[in-house]
């Protein structure tokens, strides 16, 4: 395809004629090419959320670290991602997404480096939050850049082939991280990263085109950046380090009271600056409102109820994490499939029909693995596995669309921000509070379980181990028990397992039925048509 300089502008968004008419030559802001330079860079964020949980035993190991240490493994890297996406997505738009996403790439890449030389638990966890930070200005300006070279009618497409690169990254995580850790070590989990950043920062430098809108913002909302950032932070520490406190616990409402404060005021204060963060008057927009919820829906129920198939496969099932990965292949393969031609859906008939049919397709999923047993086979798995990944494609093609393409041309670095923010607070939300419900669950079936069973009676403290155990699929099975003991606390760990599992994937297919009402919100993108009119630096 021919890159070609649109020059027409949608509501808000007052773009004039470009600085340079003239449509790029060559390789240089070549659309398909922009594409595959930017996929590259988020694939390795997309990949790094779930690769590295493969890696954490063997980096516990080898280390000598402490179960709460490797939690902030992941913990850091998310808080941060999390917490800067906003701000990252606000500095593309100042400083262009060209020299953003190639200093998220080369920080990226070389944090990834330093946690493969690390020998310490500390520097392992410093350069995650480092991971976090740069990951943070990698990813909004990847939709700037796509949103600023794409016109309108191609804009969908490669937005469904960049969700697919991110859904089939995130999916195919588990597999390469297990065969890399298997055969290689803990290290190269990270030190893959590094040709793939190499190789996105030299085709960056060859192909991307810096794309400014002439009223980008020119000045920065300190004040702004300080609560929002403060705010992020509260919420996300609470829903980290709730599943440990405790959702009755008075620091989990005490940092849950401070970021409403801090949202609080961090929109009275947008309300006030001449150059504001966030312009709350994009909310004004009633589909890019629904478009964020949507996202975070979308989220709860996909990353909170995915995130105990994994310990279904491995812990109840007995699987290693490279057959785990396989058997959520038929995900991961929908998901690929499903994202351009979701992107070619959504340019025909606008996103409202296939978001809303998505979270349906995802709810019914969500019901059928409410449904799995003990020992359930893999063709019902794989079946629940597909129609969850053909569901979710149309939701994460549309609903990025819809956020980016219905804000103005000068913010679409903080709406991709926006979107990504939305999308990791609800996989925390949806594994913080589908915790809380499996948690609730086994707490309340266990006891009777294992009476049932007829073992014998545990000690408050020897029941509040199981009820851990049994919470992630594991059986408590103490050394030396008789083998029929063994297996009865084998079954009464499985089965109370299941019990809790099912509820959280009812409780996820309920959010997933309220995210279809949420989707008939939706319209296409008013602005996206000015995304191919912007001035080239």
């Amino acid at each position: 395809m021919t890159s070609q300089t649109i020059e027409s502008t949608g509501p808000g968004d007052k773009a004039s004629a470009p600085s340079d008419p003239a449509p790029p030559q060559g390789l240089r802001g070549h659309p398909w090419f922009t594409l595959i330079t930017v996929a590259v860079g988020v694939m390795m964020v997309a990949l790094d959320g779930t690769i590295v949980a493969i890696a954490n035993p063997a980096i516990q190991k080898d280390l000598h670290a402490s179960f709460a240490d490797v939690q902030w493994i992941t913990n850091g890297y998310f808080l941060a991602l999390a917490v800067c996406l906003i701000t990252a997505g606000k500095l593309g738009d100042r400083f262009g997404h060209r020299q953003t996403f190639l200093i998220g790439v080369t920080g990226f890449a070389a944090a990834s480096g330093a946690i493969g030389l690390s020998n310490s638990i500390a520097m392992v966890v410093t350069f995650r939050v480092f991971q976090g930070l740069f990951g943070a200005l990698l990813m909004p300006a990847a939709l700037g850049l796509l949103r600023a070279t794409f016109p309108a009618e191609k804009l969908n497409m490669a937005i469904g082939i960049w969700g697919m690169v991110i859904g089939a990254s995130t999916a195919g995580g588990p597999i390469l991280g297990g065969v890399l850790v298997e055969h290689v070590n803990w290290q190269s989990v990270f030190f893959i990263n590094v040709p793939v950043g190499a190789l996105a920062l030299i085709l960056g430098l060859i192909i991307l085109l810096d794309h400014r809108a002439e009223n980008a913002p020119r000045s920065f909302d300190i004040p702004g950046i300080v609560l929002l950032s403060g705010a992020m932070f509260c919420l996300v520490w609470a829903l980290i380090k709730a599943p440990s406190w405790g959702w009755g616990d008075g620091r989990t409402w005490t940092f849950i009271a401070a970021s409403v404060l801090g949202f609080a005021l961090f929109a009275f204060w947008e309300t006030k600056v001449k150059e504001p963060l966030i312009p709350l008057g994009m909310f004004r927009s009633v589909a890019l409102s629904a478009g964020v919820v949507l996202m975070v829906l979308m989220a709860i129920a996909f990353m909170g109820g995915l995130f105990f198939v994994t310990f279904y496969l491995q812990n109840v099932h007995g699987m290693s994490p490279i057959d785990a990965g396989l058997h959520l292949l038929p995900l991961t393969g929908m998901m690929i499939v499903g994202s351009p031609l979701a992107g070619a859906l959504i340019t025909k008939l606008g996103p409202r029909i296939p978001l809303a049919g998505g979270m349906l397709a995802t709810a019914v999923a969500m019901y059928g693995m409410s449904t799995l047993e003990t020992d359930t086979g893999s063709a019902t798995m794989s079946l629940w596995f597909a129609l969850l990944g053909l569901g979710l494609a149309p939701v994460m093609v549309g609903a990025t669309e819809v956020i980016v393409g219905n804000a103005p041309m000068e913010l679409s670095g903080v709406a991709g921000g926006l979107q990504q923010a939305a999308m990791q607070i609800g996989g925390s939300l949806g594994t913080a509070v589908l915790g809380a419900v499996m948690a609730s669950k086994v707490d309340n079936d266990l006891a009777g379980n294992w009476k049932d069973a007829g073992l014998p009676p545990l000690t408050a403290a020897q029941a509040d181990q199981a009820s851990e155990a049994v919470q992630v699929g594991v059986a408590p099975v103490p050394k030396g028990v008789p083998e029929a003991v063994a297996a009865k606390i084998t079954s009464v760990a499985h089965d109370t397992f299941i019990s809790g599992m099912s509820l959280a994937s009812l409780v996820a297919a309920g959010v997933a039925a309220v995210a279809v009402l949420v989707a008939l919100l939706t319209k296409r993108g008013q602005n996206a048509e000015a995304g191919a009119g912007v001035g080239h630096i």
